[in-house]
């Protein structure tokens, strides 16, 4: 009888150290919000910036966009001179977005990326100019992390150095 109690309750504790393993896969750290007991309270969601000691925050969120700045929407005629410029920003997603714009964009044509290349084929519908101008479509053809300004003065001459000067668009 005792060898069986033993394998019952070895059984036992098995089980819990398997639930334990496959709740940290599930839910790692302290993200998950079914383990943290105060998710349960009502005042846990009130204000993510007060301090767990009820102290003045020091951090005061402010925006700078109104609302019809944030819903605004705005067309994008691949088939005509519109062109989308990728200003990379350090530190900030920027790489995983710029591979996001080339991969997963769902327009008419969207790029063509090929395995192994780091570079994808942006072209606009039966023509041969490109409609996106990042580094993992264009390379690096204003420098390395080029800012606001060097893309302003670098883009236009790029991208529009093939056509005759009465046909370029103002950008």
């Amino acid at each position: 009888m005792e060898d069986r109690s033993h394998k019952v309750l070895l059984a036992l504790v098995m089980l819990f150290l398997f639930a334990v393993i496959v709740l940290q896969y599930v839910c790692p750290g302290t993200e998950c919000q079914l383990l943290r007991l105060r998710a349960l309270s009502p005042t846990a969601a009130a204000d993510p910036y007060r301090a767990e000691d009820e102290t003045p925050a020091r951090f005061a969120p402010r925006f700078n966009f109104s609302a019809g700045d944030l819903l605004r929407r705005v067309d994008f005629n691949i088939k005509g001179d519109d062109l989308i410029v990728f200003l990379h920003i350090q530190k900030t997603g920027g790489t995983t977005f710029g591979r996001h714009l080339v991969r997963n964009i769902q327009l008419e044509q969207p790029c063509e990326c090929r395995a192994g290349q780091k570079k994808c084929t942006c072209h606009r519908p039966g023509k041969r100019e490109t409609w996106l101008f990042s580094r993992f479509s264009t390379g690096w053809s204003c420098g390395l992390h080029a800012d606001w300004t060097e893309l302003t003065n670098c883009v236009p001459s790029v991208v529009d150095s093939k056509k005759e000067v009465r046909l370029r668009p103002s950008r």
